[in-house]
C-alpha cells in the first residue's frame, strides 16, 4: 500500500481536530454564521407568526450546529477507523494484491469524503434548507458506502487469509480452553 491510503485518513483526522479546535476557540462564529443563513432560508420567510418562527429557527439552528459537529465526529471516527483497517490489511498475503488495493482505497476514499457531507449540509443548510443541502452534496454521502466495501472486504481477505494459518489454530485452540 502507498502512503496515499495512509496519507488520506490521517487528513481527515487533522481536518476533523482542526474542526474541533475551532469551535473551541470560537463557537460563536459557527452559530452566527447559521443564524445569518436562516435569515435568508426561503422557509423562514415565509412564517408569519413570530412564535411559530422563533421556534422554527431555535430548532433549525441546533440542527444545523450539529451537522459541524457530525463532521467533526466522522471525520476524526471514521479517520481512525481507516486506519485500523489498513493496518490489518497490511496483514493479509500478497496473494490477494489487487483485492487489497481496492479495499484500501475503498476504505481510505469513502472514509475520507464521506464526512464531507455534514459539512457542506452545515454550510448551505442554513441558507438551503438541510433536505436541499444534503440532496445537493448526496455524492459524499454515498461515500460512507464505499468505505463499508472497503471494510467488509478487508474482513472478506482477513478470513480468507487467516483461514488454517497458525494464528487460526492459535486462536480457535485458546477459544475453546
Amino acid at each position: 500500500m502507498n502512503k496515499f491510503v495512509f496519507g488520506l485518513p490521517v487528513t481527515g483526522i487533522i481536518l476533523g481536530t482542526f474542526i474541533a479546535i475551532l469551535f473551541g476557540v470560537n463557537e460563536g462564529y459557527f452559530k452566527d454564521y447559521i443564524a445569518h443563513g436562516l435569515e435568508k432560508n426561503a422557509k423562514v420567510a415565509q412564517i408569519q407568526d413570530s412564535a411559530e418562527k422563533a421556534s422554527y429557527v431555535a430548532k433549525e439552528e441546533e440542527k444545523n450546529w450539529r451537522y459541524f459537529q457530525r463532521f467533526h465526529f466522522h471525520s476524526t471516527g471514521i479517520g481512525s477507523m481507516s486506519l485500523a483497517l489498513l493496518l490489518l490489511l497490511c496483514l493479509v498475503g500478497a496473494k490477494h494484491g489487487t483485492m487489497k488495493k481496492i479495499a484500501a482505497l475503498s476504505i481510505s476514499i469513502g472514509g475520507f469524503l464521506y464526512p464531507f457531507v455534514w459539512l457542506f449540509a452545515a454550510v448551505y443548510g442554513p441558507s438551503l434548507g438541510r433536505s436541499v443541502a444534503k440532496e445537493k452534496f448526496a455524492i459524499f454521502g454515498y461515500m460512507g458506502g464505499l468505505f463499508l466495501l472497503g471494510a467488509v472486504l478487508t474482513l472478506i481477505l482477513v478470513l480468507i487469509d487467516f483461514e488454517g494459518s497458525p494464528f487460526e489454530k492459535t486462536a480457535s485452540k485458546e477459544l475453546r480452553s
